[in-house]
């Protein structure tokens, strides 16, 4: 048994919110093994023994090249991908501490969006985090 599909594998994402409001969002490549072209946050896998906090920094680096500011959880989900993998996955409020977006060549668009707009564009699994950012965030 491949032990690297039977464990649960730890993700850390980021809902980068700007001062305007506005989330973050980046589109996945067209050919990507799991939920190609799909609208996300950036994040991703944690190294073994890998700080949460520290890790979504480390993603959101490499996937938008930009510093954050995480703030505090929005919420834990775990899930099976399309390719069977299991992950356990934290969310992260996060304020943009540099501009510049560059993506890396997992991502092929980014869009800074009001919330409502988010909630349209992302994949569904992130509708718990909108409803937990409007209820708790939106006027802060």
């Amino acid at each position: 048994m491949d032990i690297t599909k039977a464990a649960c594998a730890l993700a850390a994402k980021a809902f980068v919110i700007n001062d305007r409001g506005e989330l973050l969002i980046i589109k996945r490549r067209p050919n990507d093994v799991h939920s190609p072209d799909v609208w996300e946050v950036p994040g991703g896998r944690l190294e073994v023994g890998e700080d949460p906090i520290e890790g979504v920094q480390r993603e959101t680096r490499e996937e938008v090249s930009i510093e954050i500011d995480v703030q505090e959880p929005l919420g834990v989900r775990s899930f099976t991908r399309d390719d069977g993998q299991h992950i356990t996955m934290m969310v992260f409020r996060a304020k943009p501490c540099t501009t510049g977006i560059v993506l890396s060549e997992e991502h092929t668009a980014f869009e800074w969006v009001p919330m409502d707009k988010a909630r349209e564009m992302l994949h569904k699994a992130f509708g718990a985090q909108c409803d937990t950012w409007e209820r708790y965030y939106k006027d802060r």
